[in-house]
């Protein structure tokens, strides 16, 4: 399974809801939700800032991830996004790839 970094932020209601939840009840729904695609929340940190929450997911594909994010910001009460996460050992490989690459005006 793949690691990918989910940040969000509560929007209007959200915010109440939230509120009136707590912390662990949300926790609990996002894991609930991340199972029913055969995911698993490894995390889930709270911040002050820009984003409101940040989770850690295991998923299978990105698909999955893609279908958590589209029902979750067709809630219009939280938006997210996902980012992809590479292992130190991705990297590596990655590095030494050696793809031809023009850049723009070369």
């Amino acid at each position: 399974m793949a690691k990918y970094l989910i940040r969000g932020t509560y929007v209007g209601d959200g915010v109440k809801g939230l509120m009136a939840e707590g912390g662990s009840k949300r926790r609990d729904a996002v894991r609930k939700m991340c199972k029913s695609v055969g995911a698993k929340l490894e995390s889930i940190y709270y911040a002050l800032g820009d984003d409101d929450v940040f989770c850690i997911v295991d998923a299978p594909d990105n698909v999955s991830v893609a279908a958590m994010s589209l029902v979750t910001n067709a809630s219009g009460l939280v938006t997210i996004t996902a980012t992809a996460l590479l292992t130190v050992e991705e990297m590596d490989k990655a590095a030494k790839k050696a793809p031809q690459y023009r850049a723009p005006g070369e």
